[in-house]
């Protein structure tokens, strides 16, 4: 029986890597690493069962013990964590797939008794609701406003973890994190950017830490192994602006023209919409690109289904789609898309972002194929 999704099953040329299939492993935040970050041994079985010839991405990677703010999660930022992910990136690549770093700094999204350092953010407005921290939820700090200096340096951390994991662990490209109310997020939308110099204000200067942090990344890694991931529709982490339509276009244009690999773009709803502008579609994300003549590739993530997947690579609206939480309990999915055989569907809260549990709802899930 032939594929019922033959468009999301179709090669595709990403930068260098020449891709068997359209289907991307999403970032997620599985938790499974040390309390210092170190990558541990089950995290490779993890990432070889879901590698099928495509791209993978990884949980989000810290940078710097700044940025260090969700305990448990893998870092990129000292060499007993670099040595770490060398056997993982070996094994994807045994698998003829390829995986992606990706980088993150959580901004105010964290308490100081994880990382051990004040909290930094674009401007010091905290967040509502708690955070999560090695201790369990906490009450939010209010976060220190960066000071110029500070930029200097949290652009510097994201262009060492860049040069790591490309020069050091072997990855294949690097996934700037610029989503989600992280810190890149805080200083491009105006809900959280409150500042009065040069980052801070007028459109062009909540860009700027954007462009300084992806000029700063390929200055020793290729534009074309660079991807930047962002979330204007999304509500998750208390954000959302009136002025997205605006910002994220102009976000788009400026990566596009630096033709980077690829824009992760969240566009679905599933994380929550903020409702304060219309929805950021795919489409208009491409119809930028395209003014731009750009040759930055478009991801598309958040709440697909094989069905919708197919339609927005068929339209031509997006090149590839992340799938998140169904590829966690469907290790072999693009086995079953090419078999057409239905996904085991993730049933309440079992556990997935439990650093507890170890290999429990995280290797453990069977595959049909």
């Amino acid at each position: 029986m032939a594929s019922s999704t033959p468009h999301l099953l179709s090669s595709f040329k990403l930068g260098p890597l020449k891709l068997a299939n359209r289907v991307v492993l999403a970032p997620m935040t599985r938790g499974r690493a040390s309390g210092t970050g170190v990558p541990k041994p089950y995290m490779l079985q993890y990432f070889e069962q879901r590698a099928a010839k495509n791209l993978l991405i990884t949980d989000g990677t810290i940078i710097s013990q700044q940025g260090y703010g969700w305990y448990n999660a893998p870092g990129i930022w000292r060499e007993d964590q670099i040595k770490a992910w060398v056997p993982i990136v070996e094994a994807v690549h045994k698998k003829g797939a390829f995986i992606a770093c990706q980088l993150w700094h959580l901004g105010r999204q964290m308490h100081s008794v994880t990382s051990g350092e004040p909290i930094v953010a674009a401007s010091p407005i905290p967040l509502k609701g708690q955070v999560s921290s090695k201790e369990g939820k906490k009450d939010p700090e209010v976060p220190q406003e960066l000071s110029i200096d500070g930029i200097k340096q949290l652009i510097e951390d994201f262009g060492n973890a860049a040069e790591n994991a490309i020069h050091k662990a072997g990855f294949d490209m690097v996934e700037v994190h610029g989503a989600n109310g992280y810190i890149l997020d805080t200083f491009l939308q105006s809900s959280t950017n409150i500042r009065k110099d040069v980052y801070g204000g007028s459109l062009e200067n909540r860009l700027r830490i954007v462009e300084e942090v992806v000029d700063r990344v390929t200055k020793n890694v290729p534009a074309n192994q660079v991807g930047y991931r962002i979330s204007p529709n999304g509500v998750f982490g208390e954000m959302g602006s009136a002025d997205n339509i605006e910002t994220f276009e102009a976000v788009i244009r400026a990566l596009g023209r630096r033709n980077i690999a690829y824009i992760h773009v969240m566009d679905g709803l599933g994380f929550g919409f903020h409702n304060l502008c219309e929805k950021f579609t795919l489409e208009r994300a491409r119809r930028v690109l395209q003014e731009e003549g750009s040759h930055t590739a478009l991801i598309g993530n958040v709440g697909y289904t094989a069905e919708t997947a197919e339609k927005e690579i068929a339209e031509g609206n997006t090149d590839l789609i992340a799938f998140g939480r169904p590829y966690i309990v469907n290790p072999d999915l693009v086995g079953r898309l090419e078999k057409n055989i239905a996904w085991a569907e993730v049933s309440g809260d079992i556990g997935l972002w439990n650093s507890a549990d170890g290999e429990k709802n995280y290797i453990d899930f069977p595959a049909a194929t």
